[in-house]
């Protein structure tokens, strides 16, 4: 059977731009209207072709962070998808850049310390996203000051004026453009934006497009909006057109909730081998593996709260879970390259006997792949630990599975295989470090492991029976190591390597 699960650059990069713009409780088209907007705002603004495509490329991985960074913002407001949908949502001016300039220190030291620590975290991942689908150093760099303003007065604080790339500009204007309009008109838009000049960004971009953008808002507004073209191959660089790792996705929605890293994979590998063992031909399997890797995408339309809280849930929370499969599906319409795949990994959550969601299906009205998927993410989620309750044994888990089966909420012969594959204990294979790569010690990769499932320095310290300062040591060599300042970047590194 072929190990190939990569995917073309460009569908990767709708894919992430989906997930972004569900963790900003958006419109899931909001990042291509951006994506378009940025290039005409950027054409306008005389640049070059390739800062064009880069403000482009920008616009629709700007949020790729988003899913990095959602417990540090449930922490902060509670709702880290209302919060910040109302966030951008807000009419609110930015402080003007005196009241910075009175203080007697770095800009930086102005900004809370959890804002900080959220941003940092969502640019690094951004820019490792960019790097790793080889985007280009305008692309990446941009990414990494994405909440850098021209005043100085963003997050960190570190970067203004002329040393902001280019395209943070663009892509915070196109982005004002596309959800003022949407939320209170092209007026009050325009009003907004140049509330915002000289501060967010320069004032100079928001004069020459002012005039332009109801001409462009009407475009993107009519029957066939024009950023539909950015789904056509034909119109993408050779460079959209390379393949990379759908693992790379299902990892990225992972990063969600610390106790899921590596959930997708643990799904798609499951649902393969055991659609594999059941005697599915080589293209199903390969696709029922294609669609364990992203079964989650519609998991960013959720708050962490809701995922986090213990069972019984009220039923606007059970609505709202209820709504991840359907996310799911929708992605299956909007991005060409994964249209089957994320077809089938919208039935995880359906069951034979109806009693699943999001559409209730039963029986054979389950294709097959989807079946294996669904069986799968039960037995990953019952050995998965939750913050409100241990994993299940392995006893405990096969009981269950057992049970499922004897009721027809999933086909026996399905759960024979895979429980046939999740009892054989084969051991994982050991992955070599690329060429270049500093190999990571074992006990480097133990406190590894433990900070991806989110825990911190004590319940490390604790679990491995070192001190809390040899914790902090292990953590500064790996970062070293893997490239990286932030415990997620770190796991989404050691992830894509294969090392957790």
């Amino acid at each position: 059977m072929s190990d190939d699960s990569t995917i073309a650059v460009f569908d990767a990069i709708r894919a992430l731009a989906f997930i972004g713009d569900l963790s900003m409780g958006q419109p899931t088209d909001h990042s291509l209207r951006t994506a378009w907007l940025a290039g005409m705002i950027a054409t306008e603004a005389r640049c070059a072709p390739a800062q064009v495509e880069a403000a482009r490329h920008v616009a629709l991985l700007r949020w790729s962070g988003c899913t990095a960074n959602a417990q540090e913002f449930a922490d902060f407001l509670d709702d880290d998808v209302q919060g910040r949908q109302a966030l951008l949502a807000s009419q609110k001016p930015r402080a003007p850049q005196q009241q910075l300039q009175q203080q007697q220190q770095p800009r930086s030291a102005a900004i809370p310390g959890a804002m900080l620590a959220m941003a940092n975290i969502h640019c690094e991942i951004a820019g490792d996203i960019a790097n790793t689908l080889s985007l280009g150093p305008d692309t990446e760099a941009a990414l990494r000051a994405i909440f850098e303003t021209y005043d100085g007065g963003g997050v960190p604080g570190l970067l203004q004026g002329d040393a902001v790339p280019l395209a943070t500009y663009v892509v915070a204007l196109a982005s004002d453009i596309e959800i003022f309009s949407r939320l209170y008109g092209l007026d009050k838009a325009l009003t907004l934006a140049r509330g915002r000049a000289d501060s967010v960004y320069p004032g100079a971009l928001v004069d020459a497009c002012a005039p332009l953008i109801s001409t462009w808002l009407a475009t993107l507004d009519s029957p066939t909006p024009p950023w539909t073209h950015m789904t056509d191959a034909a119109d993408h660089p050779a460079s959209m057109l390379r393949r990379v790792g759908l693992e790379l996705v299902g990892d990225v929605i992972d990063l969600k909730l610390p106790w899921m890293t590596g959930y997708s994979r643990r799904v798609a590998q499951l649902a393969r081998d055991g659609s594999a063992r059941a005697g599915l031909d080589a293209a199903l399997c390969h696709r029922t593996y294609k669609a364990g890797l992203i079964h989650g995408i519609g998991r960013a339309s959720v708050p962490n709260a809701i995922w986090n809280a213990p069972e019984p849930l009220p039923a606007s929370s059970l609505e709202r879970l209820r709504l991840v499969p359907y996310w799911t599906s929708r992605a299956a319409g909007q991005i060409d390259g994964l249209a089957h795949e994320a077809e089938i990994a919208s039935f995880a959550f359906e069951r034979r006997d109806g009693s699943g969601y999001f559409r209730g299906r039963s029986g054979t009205a389950m294709p097959v792949e989807g079946q294996f998927v669904a069986a799968a993410e039960r037995w990953v989620s019952l050995r998965t630990r939750r913050p409100w309750r241990a994993e299940f044994t392995e006893a405990e888990a096969l009981d269950c599975m057992k049970q499922d089966a004897e009721a027809g909420r999933f086909d026996a012969h399905v759960v024979d295989a895979l429980l046939a594959i999740a009892m054989s204990h084969a051991p994982a294979k050991p992955v070599a470090p690329k060429g270049g790569e500093p190999s990571l010690s074992e006990r480097e990769l133990e406190v590894l492991r433990c900070i991806s499932r989110g825990e911190n320095t004590k319940e490390v310290a604790r679990a491995l029976g070192i001190s809390p300062r040899t914790v902090r040591t292990h953590v500064e060599r790996v970062f070293i190591k893997l490239e990286c300042s932030t415990r997620a970047a770190a796991t989404l590194k050691a992830a894509t390597r294969g090392l957790i």
